[in-house]
């Protein structure tokens, strides 16, 4: 059966000599958003989980603010066609999160330690993955794509449509952490992000005014709070 994901492709693999051999590699695919029968963006991502990742994805740039907002959606030959109940306008997301949310340490390295096990990382060395936890151990979702964004556009889609409520979750994820990382978080009210690498400077920046925890390298028992240490319980 033909995967949607992966492609077997032949390579020469030059190792003092050369030799003919074969592996699966992922595939890329171009996904459009149409809003109203408008172009709204196209995304490379990988071809699992194209609904959550739509709805994650317009939630966290403030295309909606709940999943009623969203009439209907349909995916059919990679385009996504949206239609709103009420004419599509940007809507405005908050600038700090509000959350009472306290998480425990090794909560946090079990977390973390969920997004580096993939099965399809450890083949291709080719995928990001995002996890969602809930009340900072129950597992909501973890998703994987070829980009970090798009993973955590992923989980954060199926967490809107299994209506989690993202003030109590923490979100770790591979990879380093740029700032849109936290303004995606920010604009769905998650306190709390981890990763076994590192920030930016303003990462770190976005996550302080944002009232963000953020962790990084977290690696076995230790890891760097940058910003908000008052949510580590």
């Amino acid at each position: 059966m033909e995967s949607k994901i992966l492609e077997q492709i032949e390579y020469t693999r030059v190792d003092g000599g050369g030799r003919k051999a074969a592996e699966r590699i992922i595939k890329e695919t171009a996904l459009s958003i149409r809003i109203g029968g408008k172009h709204y963006t196209t995304a490379m991502i990988l071809a699992v989980m194209e609904r959550e990742f739509v709805l994650g994805h317009l939630l966290t740039q403030g295309v909606i603010k709940s999943a009623r907002e969203i009439r209907s959606l349909t995916i059919r030959n990679y385009v996504a066609e949206v239609a709103l109940i009420d004419t599509y306008k940007k809507q405005r997301v908050g600038r700090k999160v509000s959350s009472k949310f306290k998480v425990k340490q090794n909560d946090i390295i079990n977390c973390v330690r969920a997004v580096n096990k993939s099965d399809l990382f450890s083949e291709t060395e080719a995928v990001h993955c995002a996890g969602l936890f809930i009340n900072g151990s129950e597992p909501v979702c973890i998703a994987e794509d070829l980009g970090r964004h798009n993973a955590l556009d992923k989980a954060i889609g199926y967490g809107l449509l299994h209506n989690v409520d993202f003030t109590n979750t923490i979100v770790t994820v591979t990879g380093k952490q740029p700032s849109e990382m936290i303004v995606k978080c920010r604009n769905v009210n998650i306190p709390v992000i981890a990763t076994r690498s590192v920030p930016t400077t303003l990462a770190i920046e976005t996550a302080e005014k944002a009232g963000i925890t953020l962790i990084g390298l977290v690696r076995g028992k230790d890891m760097v709070v940058f910003t908000h240490p008052e949510k580590i319980a």
